[in-house]
C-alpha cells in the first residue's frame, strides 16, 4: 500500500466531466489498496476524489490552510484533516506524506503544485513517480508549450521522462505503482547556465557545441 497525493481543482462551475474523472480516480485509488492525501477540500475535483476514495476503502487525509477552511469546505467524514498556517506548509505536508503524485484538471493552484513537484523530481530532490491525467485535453495547450521549451533549448528532453502524461486513469495508476524510482542526475553546477553545453539525453551522446 502507498499514499497517493492528488492535485486538482476546488472550483465550482467547471465541466462535470472533470468531477466524474476525479471520482473514477478516487475509486481506483481505494480499490487498489492505496490511501489518499490531497488538498482537503470537499468541492469539485478534490471533493469527488476524496469521497470516492474513502467509499472504496482508502484512508483519506486532507491538508488545508486555515485561510481556505470556509472556502473549500472539508468533508466532515474525512479520515484526517491537517490544518496548516499557510500554503507553503500545506504543500510541504502533502509532499512529505505522499509516495506518488497524480495531477487532475485544475487552475493556478494545481499548476503551482505540478511544477513544484515536477521540478523537484527533475533535479533529483525526490524519486516519487508523477502522472498528469489529462482526460478531455485540459492540459493539451500547456503540454504543447512545454514541449516547445525543450525544442528551443530551455529544458532538456529528460524532463518528460519524469512524468507520465495520459488521458487514461488506469494507465496513470499503473504508472504510479510500477514506475522506476531512479534518481535524476543533472550535469555539474559548474556548467549550468549554458544549455548548449549540456549533453543530450540519448545513449552515447556528445555534448553540444
Amino acid at each position: 500500500m502507498s499514499t497517493i497525493c492528488l492535485y486538482g481543482s476546488a472550483s465550482g462551475g467547471i465541466d462535470p466531466v472533470h468531477v466524474e474523472l476525479a471520482a473514477q480516480v478516487g475509486r481506483l485509488i481505494g480499490e487498489r489498496g492505496h490511501d489518499l492525501v490531497y488538498g482537503g477540500g470537499g468541492t469539485s475535483v478534490m471533493g469527488a476524489a476524496e469521497s470516492a476514495a474513502r467509499a472504496a476503502g482508502a484512508r483519506t487525509t486532507g491538508v488545508i490552510p486555515q485561510a481556505l477552511m470556509d472556502l473549500e469546505l472539508p468533508p466532515a467524514e474525512i479520515g484526517e484533516l491537517v490544518v496548516t498556517p499557510d500554503m507553503r506548509t500545506r504543500k510541504a505536508e502533502m509532499d512529505e506524506r505522499a509516495d506518488a503524485f497524480v495531477v487532475l484538471p485544475g487552475g493556478l493552484g494545481t499548476l503551482e503544485e505540478l511544477f513544484e513537484i515536477w521540478v523537484a523530481r527533475t533535479i533529483g530532490l525526490h524519486t516519487k513517480p508523477l502522472a498528469v491525467l489529462d482526460s478531455g485535453g485540459h492540459y493539451a495547450g500547456l503540454k504543447s508549450w512545454l514541449e516547445s521549451l525543450v525544442a528551443n533549448g530551455f529544458a532538456r528532453p529528460m524532463v518528460f521522462d519524469c512524468v507520465l502524461w495520459t488521458d487514461d486513469p488506469v494507465a496513470a495508476l499503473d504508472h504510479l505503482e510500477s514506475a522506476p524510482r531512479d534518481r535524476v542526475t543533472l550535469p555539474s553546477s559548474e556548467i549550468v547556465g549554458s544549455f548548449a553545453a549540456f549533453p543530450t539525453d540519448g545513449p552515447g551522446s556528445e555534448p553540444g557545441p
